[in-house]
């Protein structure tokens, strides 16, 4: 393989892998901070009829969750297409 091909290959799974750290720690921040840490301090504000803090813990981490997985879907899709190692 060529040097120039290396590159690309480093830098394809560097930005990967900084795509990837940022959906866990978003995904860390909302499931343990939210619902588990700072519990008490949402508790104090109600959503839909929930105090916030049981809502994250319930299903604030879920949604945030689903919606990472689409999130990364769609931008491992972008970053695929700029290295030209998308599928056809």
């Amino acid at each position: 393989m060529s040097d120039q091909s290396n590159e690309m290959g480093e830098a394809y799974w560097k930005a990967n892998l900084k795509l990837m750290t940022m959906c866990l720690i978003v995904w860390f921040v909302v499931s343990y901070g939210f619902g588990i840490l700072l519990v008490d301090v949402l508790n104090a504000i109600e959503f839909g009829g929930f105090k916030l803090g049981f809502w994250f813990a319930q299903q604030g981490s879920i949604y945030t969750f689903v919606i990472l997985i689409f999130f990364y879907a769609r931008q491992m899709n972008k970053l695929d297409r700029k290295f030209n190692v998308h599928e056809e």
